[in-house]
């Protein structure tokens, strides 16, 4: 007899409603579960093997590791590496081993969110999945090259799963109509921002129109137009997970942006970080380096317009000063281009520590007491400024027995290209001064190092 003061069973939420029971019910990740591909092909084989699923949140990595176990008719653990430790690991191959010697059934151990796992939990697995003890599947938002430890990530393949498209969002929202929302009609600009909304995570989507669904049937409604779209869900908040692969990879799309001179897709790359949540002073930060990096010498002044853009944002905070990080990323992204004092500077860096620490020549040393100058430090030092426009042409600035590098080679593009003539103009006046003093081979002056 039913208690009649028992709690009605709570419905079980819509994602869990419509999480698919066979493979072929899976709406997207094509590349993998579609005819002839990896994870349809083990379900077909009858053959498990531990893996890990890699990729954005809601783009079905715990329903394939249950459709996976059931394919095989495993046992299935699931573990949260935010919510367990050591011992519940060793709790779930307890159970795994009982089960095994109990029914001869395997087990499918999955683990979300693996990539929260320190080392030592993550070697805790390994004797058990070498025995056959359990089939690993583990599953991360993060890169598992970084994450996970080499040693577990040599014993499972890899798959990577991809954020839902739209047309694939649109199938997933009309089976979730078709199946929980049938009385209820959505206009097509509704349905339109709703996937938008949803940016490519099909879990979103499916708690979106749940709550759309519970709001619509309080209000009496049976449609849902942009209005009551807008006052019903909070503003939409694009998925951006800072410090992960998704801030990485846009950070990374930005950089390339200005690199490769397009201003539309640098523009593009910035809103959609700020519009997700990037800290602006570390968009700021980066931009600083986009100059120093990619305009460098070609256009100082980039330089100085991504400072500037720094200091604008500390000023006057957001939104305004994002404007002015906005207007710094246009100007690099027009700006002529250059990586040679980049590519400069980590040549020399590579030279010093191959060559070794080798002594300031003595007409370069400081003199500032007596001893040195008896000592001839300074001694035969030519100032600059005493010469000839200003250069002395022909004198020495690397240590002795150090060959003169060209480390620093200007493009031919905006301000590199005049100092790239003024050096060549310099090389010339110390070519014409060797050649009219010969005798300076005698004090180790060599020629210019290409």
């Amino acid at each position: 007899m039913s208690d009649l003061f028992a709690p009605p069973a709570a419905a079980a939420p819509l994602a869990e409603q419509l999480r698919p029971r066979r493979i072929e019910d899976v709406v997207g990740q094509s590349h993998l579960v579609g005819p002839g591909k990896p994870l349809r092909l083990a379900v077909e084989s009858g053959q498990p093997h531990s893996m890990i699923l890699w990729g954005p949140p809601g783009t079905g990595k715990t329903t394939l590791a249950r459709l996976l176990a059931r394919s095989f008719d495993a046992e299935f653990i699931a573990l949260s590496a935010v919510f367990s430790g050591v011992k519940d690991i060793r709790a779930a191959v307890e159970q795994a081993q009982a089960t095994l010697a109990r029914s001869g059934r395997r087990t499918i151990l999955f683990v979300d969110e693996v990539h929260r796992f320190n080392k030592a939990q993550q070697d805790a697995f390994l004797p058990y999945v070498e025995q056959g003890v359990v089939t690993f599947i583990g599953a991360t938002t993060e890169n598992p090259s970084f994450e996970v430890n080499s040693a577990l990530l040599s014993r499972a393949a890899v798959y990577v799963l991809n954020a839902l498209s739209s047309a694939e969002l649109v199938t997933l929202f009309e089976r979730a109509r078709a199946a929980a929302l049938a009385g209820l009609s959505f206009s097509d600009n509704a349905r339109a921002m709703v996937v938008g909304a949803a940016d490519g995570d099909a879990r979103r989507l499916l708690n979106m129109l749940e709550v759309l669904g519970a709001a619509a049937t309080a209000a009496h409604r049976d449609s849902v137009d942009e209005a009551f779209l807008e006052a019903t869900l909070a503003r939409d908040l694009r998925r951006f997970d800072k410090g992960g692969d998704a801030f990485y990879d846009q950070i990374s799309a930005l950089h390339k942006s200005v690199r490769g001179s397009d201003p539309d897709a640098a523009l593009y790359w910035c809103c959609r970080m700020l519009d997700g949540g990037a800290d602006p002073m570390y968009l700021a930060r980066r931009v600083i380096r986009m100059a120093v990096e990619d305009v460098g010498l070609a256009d100082p002044r980039g330089l100085q317009l991504a400072l500037d853009a720094c200091e604008t944002f500390e000023r006057l905070g957001s939104p305004e000063g994002e404007l002015a990080i906005a207007s710094a990323v246009l100007y690099l992204a027009c700006a002529p281009k250059s990586n040679a004092a980049y590519a400069a500077y980590n040549s020399a860096q590579e030279f010093v520590r191959a060559a070794g620490s080798a002594p300031v020549p003595v007409h370069l040393r400081n003199a500032p007491t007596k001893l040195m100058k008896a000592l001839g430090f300074g001694k035969a030092y030519r100032y600059a400024h005493d010469e000839p426009e200003a250069y002395a042409a022909g004198e020495r600035y690397f240590p002795e027995g150090v060959a003169p590098q060209r480390f620093y080679r200007p493009v031919p593009r905006g301000l590199e290209q005049k100092i790239a003539e003024k050096l060549e103009h310099l090389r010339e006046l110390d070519r014409h001064w060797r050649r009219a003093h010969p005798e300076a081979g005698r004090r180790g002056v060599e020629g210019e190092h290409d």
